[in-house]
């Protein structure tokens, strides 16, 4: 068991992409916590299957490293907003904050966001100005900025006085001084050991610990993690477990777990300043209080700030249903989403009203709902899902809407398209600067409503090249109708297999979603038309074969590929009166009410 004074408590906090898991996986190697002949992989940290593929932080991960004599537990943070629910939870686990800034891009949406939350908490922070290797790095630029954002933020006068590191997490190197020889990352170590203050808290005092996050162990089942607020625990102590009402339970302690880089290891008896996974509380939630039965005592519950969009997610009841999944009724997916509610404050799961088959899910943003929406398409899972609605509040008896700050940059040439779609969308544009480079960085406030579906739009005019993050600001008075997707569906008249000769007529009409021999069936939207209103075809017809032979009567056919859709674009396409239909293996969209089309035509 260490000694409190030779713990230091940190997280890594920094806007999307500025090199967080990068940074640790240099600290990781240099802390000797590998063998000579282990193979490391790059952003060994992002451990999730989608962390992976999408290249994002998603769930705040916990890791220890030791250097000298000292033990640093370290937590990575995600980047993006859509996460900020994990970033508010384990601040309360730390007693200071690397906060890291691109040197070339500077604070960005998302380092407001964790910056406020750490100075609110009273931490202050250490500033790595990192990826100072780089061609256009302008580090003295971006602490001038950072700095700014401080007293903007209302930092006190001990958090203004902040220290600065420099450094490239990819390149392994920092330094307390640019002229100071980029060696390794041993000055940013003796930074952390020096800066960051001890853990609170007294060994001889009754045990006390707050459940930040929860784990799954298949032997030990549902655990708790926390830092150990004062005394030590021991396998096989008796605990007492308070939850949010106030009601105690007496529990046992099965294994307590802490972390050796990378790895869980058993521990016998842990103390003050130790983070821990403590199993034996089956029904441990977060924010409870576990303590010593000779002084309970219930420490204040964990405040989350509140969702902003919502989804519907219901059974599937297409023609197509349980052809590719294996969970599809209505309990399953309940007693799954119930499960995610458990182990994941951040979002909110409610019954649907005056419906049976469907159930709510509030969260923060489009990327927030579609990681869960795709991790049960892995476990399984078949169902429809509604287009994202935002979360109307009423002040003083007015509608109020999320409104959101979005950061845009993009090279020169194509501002002039961008800032005319966003003003369209309601956007309020506060500050535009082009730099010598000529890339635009432009700031909008605009409602959330006006960012939904615009992310595919904004790829293709900026040709791939630019870049768009927004946060969430504050609620603001209704900023009334935004116009929608500009242009009408394809719809299929009936059931049957794709062919490509009726590919070939209708992919003048508009963008099919299908290929030649895809199943589809009526009222599922196959393309998107070039006009404004929905047109149903035939999809699915074949060339009518006669006995006459001919020579060169028969025209090539050359088809163009479909476009396909990932999940969040497909959430981003959809209009009101449209839903996805998500399987393990296909999405599919489909007009809400299936005999639409049949109506449309008869009509």
């Amino acid at each position: 068991m260490f000694l409190p004074e030779k713990i230091r408590n940190i997280a890594i906090i920094a806007h999307i992409d500025h090199g967080k898991t990068t940074m640790l996986d240099s600290l990781l190697k240099q802390s000797n916590n590998f063998r000579d002949n282990e193979k490391i992989p790059v952003c060994v940290m992002d451990s999730y299957d989608q962390e992976k593929e999408r290249g994002i932080t998603i769930f705040a991960k916990h890791t220890s490293i030791f250097f000298e004599d000292y033990k640093i537990n370290i937590i990575d943070t995600p980047g993006h907003s859509d996460f900020s629910g994990e970033v508010e939870r384990v601040l309360g686990l730390v007693n200071c904050v690397l906060l890291l800034v691109d040197a070339q891009e500077g604070p960005m949406p998302q380092t407001r966001y964790v910056l406020s939350q750490a100075l609110k908490m009273g931490l202050k922070p250490i500033v790595v100005l990192n990826k100072i290797d780089r061609p256009h790095a302008d580090p003295d630029r971006a602490l001038n900025l950072t700095f700014d954002l401080f007293v903007e933020l209302g930092a006190t006068d001990e958090q203004l006085d902040f220290t600065i590191c420099y450094a490239s997490g990819l390149s392994g190197f920092a330094t307390k001084e640019l002229k100071d020889p980029r060696v390794d990352m041993r000055p940013l170590f003796e930074l952390i050991v020096e800066k960051v203050p001890a853990p609170p808290g007294n060994v001889d005092l009754p045990f006390l610990m707050q459940a930040t996050t929860l784990t799954y162990d298949d032997f030990v089942g549902r655990q708790a993690c926390g830092r150990i607020l004062e005394g030590k625990i021991s396998k096989g102590q008796n605990i007492t477990r308070v939850d949010k009402d106030g009601h105690p339970s007496q529990h046992k302690v099965v294994r307590i777990e802490g972390y050796h880089g990378l790895k869980k290891v058993e521990l016998e008896i842990a103390g003050v300043g130790d983070i821990v996974n403590i199993s034996g509380i089956p029904e441990i939630l977060i924010g409870d209080t576990l303590c010593d039965p000779t002084k309970i005592v219930q420490l204040p519950p964990i405040f989350l700030a509140e969702p902003t969009l919502s989804i519907e997610m219901s059974v599937n009841n297409g023609p197509l249903v349980g052809r590719d999944g294996k969970n599809i009724t209505m309990n399953k997916i309940r007693d799954r989403l119930m499960q995610e509610k458990r182990a994941n404050i951040s979002l909110k799961i409610e019954e649907s009203d005056n419906r049976d088959d469907s159930l709510r899910i509030c969260g923060r943003g489009e990327l927030h709902l579609a990681v869960l929406i795709e991790a049960m398409r892995r476990e399984g899972y078949e169902f429809v899902i509604s287009k994202p609605q935002v979360i109307i509040k009423k002040v003083d008896g007015v509608d109020h809407e999320p409104m959101e700050v979005a950061h845009v940059e993009i090279p020169q040439d194509y501002s002039g398209p961008v800032i005319e779609e966003l003003s369209r969308r309601k956007g309020e544009m506060r500050a535009l600067n082009t730099n010598e480079h000529n890339i635009t960085a432009i700031e909008f406030l605009i409602p959330t409503r006006g960012l939904m579906g615009y992310k595919n739009e904004f790829m293709t005019v900026t040709r791939g090249l630019g870049i768009i993050t927004s946060i969430f600001e504050s609620y603001a008075p209704w900023k009334g109708a935004i116009p929608g997707r500009t242009k009408g569906a394809l719809i299929s008249n009936g059931p049957g297999k794709v062919t490509g000769y009726a590919c070939f007529s209708i992919q003048e009409r508009g963008t099919l979603f299908v290929g030649a021999g895809e199943e589809v069936y009526e009222g599922m939207v196959v393309g998107e038309n070039s006009r404004d209103n929905d047109l149903v075809v035939n999809v699915i017809r074949g060339k009518q074969l006669t006995n006459v032979r001919a020579s060169g009567t028969d025209e090539n056919i050359v088809l163009t590929p479909p476009r396909t859709f990932t999940l969040e674009q497909a959430i981003d396409f959809i209009q009101d009166d449209e839903l996805v239909e998500v399987t393990p293996h296909f999405i599919r969209l489909r007009k809400r009410n299936l005999a639409e089309s049949d109506r449309k035509r008869k009509g």
